[in-house]
C-alpha cells in the first residue's frame, strides 16, 4: 500500500537542482516542470473539477489551480512533511486549491460517483505496489467510478513508449503526447536522462 513508517522527508538543493526525497529515494526533481504543466493543460481541457494524488513540488498542482477554467481542485497527500515543505515555499494558495490528507488505496473508495472532471495522478509508491496487479484491478473502477462521463485519468508522464498496464484494461479511449526532456545528471526514475516523453490521458466514454 502506500503507507510508509515516517520515511524521512527533505527537499535537497544543490548546484541549481532540486529535488524532493522521500525515504532516501528521488521523488520528484524540478526539471519535471514542462512535463508536469503539459499534463495539467491537458487535464484541464476536459472540465472544472479536479483531484490529485501526490503534491510533490506542487508544479502541477498550482498549475490546475491556476488554470481559468478550474472551479475546484483537490490534492491528496500522503505525507505531512511534504505539505509543510510546500506550503513553506507558496504560504498563498490560490482560494479554488484544497489539500487533504490520506492514503489514495483508501480514500478513492469514498469518492462520489462521477464528482470529478479529471484525475492526475503522481503519487511516489513503492515498487511492490506498481506490481501489485489484485492492488489495481480493486482500486482503477473505483477511479472511473469517481470521473464525470468524459472526464479524464492522467498518470505521471512516462519515458518509454508504453501503455501502462494498470490502467490499459479500464479505459477504451486513451490520447498520448510525447514531449521532449532533458533530467538531471542523476536522475534516477527515468530511463535515461533526455529523449521523449509520453504523457498518456486515459478518458472515461
Amino acid at each position: 500500500m502506500e503507507t510508509r513508517d515516517k520515511p524521512e522527508i527533505e527537499l535537497v538543493e544543490q548546484d541549481g537542482e532540486v529535488t524532493l526525497s522521500i525515504g532516501g529515494e528521488q521523488a520528484m526533481q524540478a526539471w519535471e516542470r514542462d512535463l508536469m504543466w503539459a499534463s495539467a493543460d491537458m487535464l484541464c481541457e476536459y472540465g472544472r473539477d479536479f483531484y490529485e494524488v501526490g503534491l510533490g513540488l506542487g508544479l502541477s498542482a498550482l498549475r490546475i489551480a491556476g488554470n481559468p477554467a478550474t472551479r475546484s481542485h483537490t490534492v491528496l497527500e500522503l505525507f505531512d512533511e511534504v505539505e509543510e515543505l510546500f506550503r513553506s515555499e507558496h504560504p498563498t494558495l490560490p482560494d479554488n486549491l484544497t489539500i487533504e490528507r490520506g492514503d489514495f488505496f483508501q480514500r478513492v473508495f469514498e469518492l462520489p460517483s462521477e464528482s470529478i472532471d479529471g484525475m492526475f495522478f503522481d503519487p511516489a509508491l513503492d515498487m511492490d505496489v506498481w506490481k501489485d496487479e489484485a492492488l489495481w484491478a480493486r482500486t482503477m473502477p473505483e477511479v472511473v467510478r469517481a470521473l464525470r462521463p468524459g472526464g479524464v485519468f492522467i498518470p505521471f508522464f512516462s519515458t518509454r513508449p508504453e501503455l501502462r498496464w494498470q490502467y490499459l484494461p479500464h479505459f477504451r479511449s486513451i490520447r498520448v503526447e510525447s514531449h521532449p526532456y532533458q533530467a538531471y545528471a542523476g536522475t534516477e526514475y527515468t530511463y535515461g536522462t533526455s529523449g521523449q516523453a509520453y504523457i498518456q490521458c486515459f478518458r472515461k466514454t
